[in-house]
Order: C-alpha cells, then structure tokens, then sequence
C-alpha cells in the first residue's frame, strides 16, 4: 500500500514538474533574426541587427509578459544561402516568427519558402524588391517597409525638373532590388521627359568597374547610380581615381549611412547629391529624434545616425511586437489572431507619419526626396527636401496601366 502511495505521489510530483517546465517554456517567445552579416551589405547586416534589438530593448526585452528571445542567422545576400538559414532557424531551433532577410531577392526566395511552413509567421526584415509581395504573396508573409520602387517615386521628377538632368545613363547591381528601384526612378523620369540612352547591369559584389566606366557616355548629364555597400565604395573610388565628374542621383542605398562614412576625394563630390528613400537623417520629428538618440546610446559602434536597414529592421521588429501585444502572445490556431492584428496593424514610424499594409501584406508609406549635406562637424547625413506621402506599389498609376508596363527588368521601363 506504502508502495503504490509513494508511487502516486512521484507521479504527482513529476506531473507538476512537468507542468510547470511547459508554463515556464511558454513564458519564452523564441524569434528567428536573419540579416546579411557576410557580402557586400556585411555593414548594412550589422546595423539592420541593432534596429531590431533596440526595438526589443525598448520593451525591456518583454512582451505580452513573455521572455523574447532572439534567435539570430547570416547570410551573404545569395537566395539559397537566405534560405538555409531560415531553414534552420524554423525546423532546427524551433523559432515561432520570423524576422529577415535583408536584400531583395532573398526576400523573394524567403517569401517562397514561407508558403511550406503555414504554422509559422515570418516578417520582412530590409528587403525591397517588388515581387516578394506583388507577385504571388503569401498568406503568412508580412512587409512592413515599403519596397525599392516605392522608394524612388518622386526622384525622377526631381532630377529631371529641379537638377536638370535630361540624359542620364544607369549603373545598377543585376538583381531584382535594383531593378525595383530603376523602375521606380525611370517610370516618373520617362513620363515627364526624360532619357535614358543607356544602363550597364553589374554582377552584385563587382570589384572592377574599370570597364563601366571606361564606356560611360559623354554625353548624358548625370548617372543613376543604384549600387550599395561595399559596391557603392568601390564605384566611388573607382571612379574618382579616374577622373569621372558627372553628377549622380542615388539608389536609397548608394548614398545612405553605410556608404557615407566612405573616405576620398570623390566623398566631397556626393554633396548635393539626390536620393530618395522611406527615411532621412534629418527628418524633424519627436519620433525621429528619439529613435536616433535611443540607437546612439544603445551603439557606440553604431554609425553617426541610423542607417537605412536599422530604421527597415526597427519598424518590422516593432510591428512583430505590437501585434503580439495586441493579441497577448497568443499564437494558438495557426498564428489566425496574431495576422489578423498584423494585417490590421497601423504602425506608427519614427518618421512621423502612420504604416499601413494593403491586401498583399505590404506597406503603405511616405517616400522622402533628399539631397547628401554635410553639418557643421563635418558630418555627411541625407536632407530632406519634400516628401510623398501614402505611395503604393503601382507608383502613381492605375493598376491597369502598371500591369501593362510590367514589373522592373533590365528593360522596363524603357526611355531612350
């Protein structure tokens, strides 16, 4: 009898334990954080990192009463590698969201992985090209950044009108993000007259563009630049070392924090220069200006002001955050309540202004037109010279009419 009494009480004793171990594991929010910490974006990775930790540091590493618990991964910006590493953060270690990737056709490719794991829902992280949600979204695929194209909507009018710049030759990384964002700049550019006699697509990670240049036409009036990280550095020296002075407009990445730090001659002759982007060193906010002193006193490795993937990285986390705040942490029934409050999220940015997403999961935002200035310390930062609020993927046009033009190529659009 004493036996079977001890027996049950063990039993007992072990249920409990076991109870209480599930209660204590649920009390964990495990996150998978993917960024580009190898590659030519290595820089833009390691910043794109600091915007998400800070957006969970700025909850005391808590939410909805729950331990967050990140669970981090590189890659290289090569899909496959985007991929596996997703891979096994989601079916290694377990990670109920996930956060990342960081360039454009690894969002794609992560993107099409998603739709194999229903159970899991997974939140953009920097990248920008336009077919991760234009093209066959998927349900448990979350943007909360606007992508390439929309971030250029606005510059090609101003380059045209304002800068003067009626002939302009392209340089642009040959993948799916620099295409977005050529699309974004030449479809207003062509519209409002216009010309582009000529586009050189360069392999992402190039370190000689000697035959770029040496073919570069005489007689355009400025280059449009689209090359980022450690490319843009490489162009810039290049180019300055041989002798080039046409003016450049800038991809949202060729003239941001990561590239601006760049040391050279050719560094003073990106003063004045136009870009375009979701964000802005200098914009005037409450918000703003907290993010900024919040991301300094968090980094002191940091850059001078957060760079453009910190800011993308910061908002996804934030709204990976709130969302789950909203339902309590409750990620029962397939994540069902959790997407609904992200997909019905209105997030409110640093930049002043509110995120919304349309029915593919994608962000609705302002686009901020800048020009490269230097303050009086010497510092190089992106000044705010107008802003477009509310721009969606269509850029300005009917759905009809962007259908028929297409998504950005090597050859669309076209105006030569």
């Amino acid at each position: 009898m004493r036996a079977n009494r001890r027996t049950a009480w063990l039993l007992v004793v072990a249920l409990l334990v076991s109870l209480a171990g599930s209660a204590q594991a649920q009390e964990v929010l495990k996150i998978g954080l993917l960024a580009t910490l190898e590659g030519p974006f290595a820089a833009g990775g390691q910043d794109g990192m600091r915007g998400a930790e800070l957006a969970v540091k700025q909850r005391g590493g808590m939410v909805a009463g729950k331990k967050i618990e990140l669970v981090k991964a590189s890659s290289d910006a090569k899909p496959d590698v985007a991929v596996n590493a997703t891979r096994k953060l989601v079916e290694q270690d377990k990670v109920q969201i996930m956060v990342g990737p960081l360039s454009g056709s690894e969002g794609i490719a992560v993107k099409d992985y998603s739709k194999t794991q229903p159970t899991i829902t997974f939140i953009n992280g920097s990248s920008g090209a336009q077919g991760t949600t234009l093209v066959s979204p998927s349900p448990n695929f979350f943007r909360f950044n606007t992508e390439g194209a929309q971030w250029m909507v606005g510059l090609g009018r101003y380059a045209y009108e304002t800068k003067g710049y009626k002939r302009m030759m392209v340089i642009a990384e040959d993948y799916s993000f620099p295409y977005s964002q050529v699309q974004g700049f030449m479809t207003e550019y062509c519209k409002v007259g216009g010309k582009v006699p000529s586009k050189a697509w360069v392999p992402l990670g190039a370190k000689d563009y000697s035959s770029v240049i040496a073919r570069l036409p005489k007689d355009v009036d400025a280059l449009l630049v689209v090359l980022g990280g450690a490319d843009a550095v490489n162009f810039l020296t290049q180019y300055e070392q041989a002798g080039g002075d046409k003016p450049m407009v800038g991809g949202t990445i060729t003239v941001d924090q990561t590239v601006l730090n760049f040391k050279g001659k050719r560094r003073d002759a990106i003063l004045g220069t136009p870009t375009a982007g979701p964000m802005a060193d200098s914009i005037d906010t409450p918000e703003w200006k907290k993010f900024v002193a919040d991301y300094k006193a968090s980094f002191k490795d940091g850059f001078p002001s957060p760079s453009l993937f910190a800011y993308l990285y910061y908002i996804n986390m934030k709204a990976t955050l709130e969302a789950l705040d909203a339902v309590k942490g409750d990620l029962s029934d397939g994540h069902k309540k959790y997407r609904a409050a992200l997909a019905s999220l209105e997030l409110k940015s640093p930049t002043g202004g509110t995120i919304k997403l349309d029915a593919n999961r994608q962000a609705i935002g302002p686009t901020f037109i800048t020009e490269v200035a230097k303050d009086e310390k010497g510092v190089f930062y992106n000044k705010v010279v107008s802003m477009v609020p509310n721009v969606n993927q269509y850029l300005g046009m009917s759905k009809a009419d962007f259908d028929k033009q297409g998504l950005g190529s090597r050859d669309v659009p076209n105006c030569p």
